[in-house]
């Protein structure tokens, strides 16, 4: 008998120390949390099919500020004025260790390479890329797009997606490394391109698993025909070393795989219903281009200025194809409202949700390129809340870029081709990406 009682004493203290740390009392002045009944796993199969429907339905329900547990991680997501200000200002929260391990698991970069580059590589990507450097870009760019649009042919059908992607991924990374990084021959490219969508599909996936992703990363790394490091500095907007170049060259292209969603949308807008936008559009191009010829026409920087209507569009586009959410590590405990965030929480806000919001943008699910007129684009400022390339100190060094490519490739793509739509344009998916890109239905 006392020895029966000794062990279900024994089992019960057990669970308890178990409980407890698997399942710590809460502060009170700690942010609603939503967990699961297994540990460490927590949240993450609701979190995990539908992650962006999950954040919404969770602050209608939990309030602005709430936090998931999954995968053995805190999730704090905030999702108003304060929260935002907080995210992209506090000195209490870090960029770079909530990134490192997602940048290992992902491009293989040991977390001392990490920390000792990281800033001096972002600072000379921002420097090149900047707005006063984007003349640099603008001649080398046309001629890559022209280069990459003139293998399409003069006709067929093709998927837009693929179609954009076939010539936006070789043009960005020749510009930045110049020639010989991407593929040159078609099989190449097509196992390439097949290598990278692979990769970019099971990004948000694989940035959790660093084991079954190793395979994902080393996959692009021996698609690659050309070696980065022995392209001749003087050919290159960036110029990198060995170790570097995987991470940079990773990132170009996840970032060209963000740049196809609001190109894609954009350009089925456009073909699907003519609008009184979409008119102006054409009429825009013509008066600084003249009607379509043989010619291959150069655009010049000057010459996108004078585009502003496209260059709106492009904005409107970004604004509803906006990434699913960002993060930060919170290195000191952090008050929001009434709430205390403890150090280690992964601090979120999701620019697709904040985007949404009709205090920002009124109407918030119509595409309304002419909201974009009250933004100073002179002066490189957009529309209050927008928030698709991060704020503060780390926001995308190649967002002047990007724009710039989406604008400049829209203008060739209409001037020089007729698109007719053979599928009804499809609707945004319910199952919505946290990173990567969302993938439409249909």
């Amino acid at each position: 008998m006392d020895v029966t009682m000794a062990i279900l004493l024994a089992l019960v203290l057990g669970l308890l120390m178990v409980k407890f740390a698997l399942f710590p009392p809460r502060n009170p002045n700690s942010p609603p949390c939503i967990g699961g009944w297994i540990p460490w796993l927590g949240a993450a199969f609701q979190f995990g099919k539908a992650p962006l429907e999950f954040i919404e339905q969770a602050r209608v329900k939990y309030g602005p500020i709430f936090t998931v547990f999954a995968l053995g991680n805190r999730f704090t997501f905030v999702t108003e004025d304060e929260g935002i200000e907080a995210f992209f200002t506090s000195k209490d929260i870090d960029f770079e260790q909530a990134v490192q391990e997602t940048v290992q698991r992902t491009t293989s970069v040991p977390a001392e390479i990490f920390y000792r580059n990281r800033s001096r590589l972002y600072s000379m990507m921002k420097g090149k890329m900047g707005t006063s450097s984007l003349y640099l870009f603008a001649r080398p760019l046309c001629q890559e797009l022209h280069e990459h649009m003139d293998c399409l042919g003069t006709a067929g059908t093709e998927n837009l997606r693929d179609l954009i992607r076939s010539v936006l991924y070789p043009a960005t990374v020749n510009i930045l490394f110049g020639k010989g990084v991407c593929p040159t021959n078609k099989s190449d490219i097509k196992e390439f391109e097949e290598h990278f969508q692979k990769y970019d599909e099971d990004f948000e996936y694989g940035s959790q698993m660093p084991e079954y992703f190793m395979s994902l990363a080393n996959l692009l790394e021996v698609s690659y025909p050309g070696n980065p490091s022995s392209i001749s500095p003087e050919n290159n907007v960036l110029s990198v070393t060995p170790f570097q170049s995987n991470a940079v060259l990773t990132g170009v292209c996840l970032a060209c795989s963000y740049d196809l969603r609001p190109l894609q949308v954009l350009i089925q807008l456009y073909i699907s219903e003519v609008t009184s936008f979409s008119l102006n559009i054409m009429e825009d191009i013509v008066s600084v281009f003249g009607k379509a010829g043989k010619e291959n026409i150069e655009i010049s920087e000057d010459n996108l200025k004078k585009l502003l209507l496209i260059k709106w569009c492009t904005l409107e586009a970004i604004r509803l194809r906006s990434p699913g959410a960002i993060t930060k590590k919170v290195v000191n405990p952090i008050k929001i409202q009434t709430f205390t965030i403890p150090a280690g929480d992964m601090l979120m806000l999701s620019p697709y949700w904040v985007h949404r919001n009709p205090k920002y943008f009124p109407d918030p699910e119509t595409f309304k390129p002419d909201r974009w007129k009250e933004a100073n684009l002179e002066k490189n400022a957009f529309l209050d809340g927008f928030v698709a390339f991060g704020g503060g100190k780390h926001q995308c060094p190649g967002r002047w870029l990007a724009i710039m490519e989406v604008h400049m490739l829209v203008v060739l793509f209409l001037y020089k081709y007729e698109f007719i739509l053979l599928d009804p344009v499809p609707k945004e998916g319910l199952f919505l990406h946290c990173l990567g890109t969302h993938v439409a239905e249909g």
